[in-house]
């Protein structure tokens, strides 16, 4: 596997996309995750982004959107969210990136009013036209597996079975470690995803709440979880995700940290090809 991370890191404390990008170069990150707007990104906004990781030897990975509402009760708006994603297919394809990481909704009114199996379908079936676009354009989706209760994919076993019936080609499942300790489910129980899972996200918490931090910052073990992925053979990227450094000015620092933890667990465990 290649060693990753999304750049939405820098982001998110303010640094310019190109000097992001070449902190990321310089740190020796394999490949790169764009996070974007897909849905009104201009001509000039998508050179740039292949010109600057091109100009850093960078390749890009990954292409992530949270599309929320696909499960909505109204007809239309679950429309609008695969149009929206389609949009971040257009731009996977434009840029060369692999796969558009697809972040699903949830449940509705505390699935007290609209029946959470009608919800389930329509994001199966949201997502099974998405994928259907994905291959038409020679790209995967793969989807996150989030850890609230209200999530419409919140544990393994899940993922699992909504991607067995989207039943597309196009579409896998994503292995965020963190949100997989985060619900509780154990190392061995990522077996399900044998075949079914094409990108890992990689990030540290606290065993509580979400939190996204520099692996060796919190309180999961990794090395039972590499053991698994490494018997899998994932054919994909394991991609840092990082969220809101609590000290801005020290973001480098905190990027670099995650990087050097990371890549020494990959190293142990065989995986960084």
């Amino acid at each position: 596997m290649k060693l990753g991370i999304i750049n939405s890191a820098f982001d998110q404390v303010g640094i310019e996309f190109s000097e992001g990008i070449r902190h990321i170069a310089e740190i020796g990150f394999d490949t790169v995750d764009i996070q974007t707007e897909a849905w009104d990104i201009t001509p000039r906004q998508i050179d740039e982004i292949i010109r600057v990781c091109k100009e850093y030897g960078l390749p890009i990975a990954s292409v992530p959107v949270c599309s929320l509402g696909i499960a909505d009760f109204a007809e239309p708006v679950r429309a609008f969210h695969v149009r929206r994603t389609n949009k971040f297919v257009d731009l996977a394809r434009a840029i060369g990136a692999r796969n558009v990481l697809l972040v699903l909704g949830e449940y509705m009114w505390q699935q007290e009013v609209v029946p959470p199996e009608a919800q389930w379908d329509w994001a199966v079936e949201a997502t099974r036209e998405i994928g259907q676009y994905a291959a038409d354009n020679g790209i995967e989706i793969v989807l996150e597996l989030e850890p609230f209760k209200l999530s419409i994919v919140n544990n393994v076993q899940k993922m699992a079975r909504f991607v067995d019936e989207v039943a597309s080609p196009a579409v896998f499942a994503n292995i965020d470690i963190s949100h997989v300790a985060l619900v509780g489910d154990q190392p061995e129980s990522l077996r399900l995803l044998e075949g079914k899972a094409h990108h890992v996200h990689f990030s540290d918490c606290d065993g509580k709440v979400h939190g996204d931090l520099p692996p060796g910052d919190g309180v999961i073990d990794f090395r039972p979880f590499m053991k698994v992925l490494g018997e899998m053979n994932i054919d994909g990227v394991l991609s840092i995700e990082l969220e809101y450094c609590p000290q801005p000015e020290r973001i480098v620092e905190w990027v670099r940290k995650a990087y050097t933890e990371t890549a020494r667990l990959m190293d142990e465990a065989g995986l960084r090809s």
